[in-house]
């Protein structure tokens, strides 16, 4: 399965520089958030594809959902046999709907755990802020939660997807890593991968 991963920023090429069959190679497009409903939209009906999203933390400005996309945050979806959790927001720097404190993070979780449990985890966590320790930043709109790391190390699924961090912040902030077996994909502005 050919995946496209989009996050913050709208990728010129997919957009701006758009050109017919562009968007054609891709089975699933992950959005991480912080994008428009209008981006959202163009992706998925050029794509031909489902496109799954979880809101970032500046995703309260939208004053609405994108039309023909599934939101994951706090659902488990699942896309030709590939099971996605996803949730979204980011560390609680100032008020927003979908800000949270590391505590308000770890409550949302934990509110799901049954229902990974039942389904046997997930195969790709979707998140918008990353993991703390793992492609977060120090300063407090940049943290990673801890929780996302405890995810991680009970369902160990094949990927962990997530935005919030642009790579452009600093030259050492990977596109790809790994924690374990899970592969890493920080999917600021746009990554593609197969699964």
């Amino acid at each position: 399965m050919r995946i496209l991963a989009v996050s913050d920023e709208p990728a010129d090429r997919f957009y701006k520089y758009y050109q017919p069959g562009r968007l054609d190679e891709f089975d699933l497009i992950l959005s991480c958030g912080d994008l428009s409903p209008e981006y959202t939209e163009f992706l998925v009906t050029l794509a031909h594809c489902p496109l799954v999203y979880v809101h970032g933390n500046h995703d309260d400005r939208n004053s609405r959902e994108p039309e023909g996309c599934i939101c994951a945050d706090g659902r488990l979806i699942e896309v030709n046999g590939v099971r996605i959790f996803g949730i979204g927001g980011a560390f609680r720097y100032r008020p927003g709907r979908y800000m949270f404190t590391e505590k308000q993070m770890k409550r949302r979780v934990r509110a799901y755990s049954s229902l990974l449990r039942r389904n046997h985890g997930f195969d790709i966590l979707l998140t918008h802020a990353p993991a703390f320790g793992l492609n977060d930043l120090e300063d407090l709109p940049h943290r990673g939660f801890e929780c996302f790391n405890t995810l991680l190390d009970t369902y160990r699924p094949a990927y962990f997807i997530h935005g919030h961090v642009h790579r452009n912040y600093g030259a050492r902030i990977p596109q790809m890593t790994k924690k374990g077996a899970t592969i890493v994909v920080n999917a600021f502005e746009y990554c593609i991968f197969d699964y």
